[in-house]
């Protein structure tokens, strides 16, 4: 039996996932919880197989949570459940240490499907996605030319600007230094062409919406 820790801020997306598995002879889920912080405190005390897990959380975001898993529980595997575009965070997540990428708009087949590929070793990605890198095309649509030039912790520093996080913060949540959070802040606006970090913050937020 395969024991799955879900992860979202969204209530009824958990309580929703707990209900579809509740019937499964593969996948227990043992545990529920909202945020990144609450998911090493689960796992310290509770085993558990695979997380499947959002991105964007109020305390330490995803990419972070990742680096933390690769580091100090690398049994664990991951999955991100998320609403944002695939071929925007996909690649960067599975850099950063998740073995899987799953949109909040697929079925429960799939989701199924993919934690038990996971289990098995292997990673899961969508079929368009995974076509794209088989045969080395470059994501066409804006959003995904946008993030392909960002290194995964640009990515992860980006995410936190978008949602008002200030350096003092992001130092905090990712264990560097300020200097270091705005060198990683010049480097964006060089790299996305912007002069502020308003048009820095508004040009990710619409390239999102793409």
């Amino acid at each position: 039996m395969i024991k799955l820790l879900i992860a979202d801020n969204h209530p009824i997306t958990r309580k929703g996932l707990e209900v579809l598995f509740s019937a499964s002879s593969d996948i227990k889920i043992v545990g529920s919880v909202d945020d990144g912080n609450a998911i090493l405190e689960f796992i310290k005390k509770n085993p558990v197989d695979i997380i499947l897990m959002e991105t964007d959380f109020p305390n330490l975001n995803g990419l972070t949570v990742l680096r933390y898993l690769k580091n100090d529980f690398p049994d664990i595997k991951t999955i991100i459940f998320s609403a944002q575009p695939e071929e925007v965070y996909a690649l960067n997540a599975i850099k950063a240490g998740a073995s899987g990428y799953l949109n909040k708009s697929v079925n429960v087949i799939t989701i199924n499907e993919a934690i038990l590929k996971v289990h098995d070793g292997g990673i899961y990605l969508s079929n368009d996605l995974t076509q794209q890198l088989a045969f080395g095309n470059r994501v066409s649509n804006k959003t995904g030319t946008f993030y392909k030039k960002l290194s995964t912790r640009e990515a992860e520093v980006l995410k936190l600007l978008t949602v008002g996080k200030k350096n003092k913060e992001i130092s905090k949540e990712l264990d560097i230094n300020e200097k270091t959070v705005s060198t990683y802040k010049a480097r964006l606006m060089r790299k996305l062409k912007v002069t502020n970090l308003v048009d820095l913050v508004n040009q990710a937020k619409l390239s999102q919406q793409l």
